[in-house]
């Protein structure tokens, strides 16, 4: 849920500057309130601690690793996505 609220959160935030016309407020309270919702460091932080607890360190590298990748990653496909998606829009929003 973490790696699919990376790319929605991206795309939503970078959509709605370039082509949807909502108030600032409706965008922050989707992307807090609706994705954040969803994706929580916490639950993250707790399941890195618990397999550290539980003498998996290879895996809780791995996990904070891959997660952080592909966070990032998804997040970059979510701007790309929105750019494709709105390209003139996008033009305008650059000059």
């Amino acid at each position: 849920m973490n790696l699919m609220g990376s790319f929605l959160l991206s795309f939503i935030a970078y959509g709605s500057s370039l082509k949807w016309n909502l108030p600032k407020k409706f965008i922050l309270a989707i992307n807090t309130g609706f994705i954040g919702s969803f994706t929580t460091f916490s639950t993250f932080s707790v399941d890195t601690l618990q397999l550290v607890n539980n003498g998996k360190y290879t895996l809780a590298i791995s996990y904070v690793l891959i997660s952080i990748i592909a966070g990032l990653t998804l997040s970059w496909l979510g701007v790309c996505l929105a750019t494709k998606l709105y390209p003139n829009v996008a033009m305008k929003a650059e000059q």
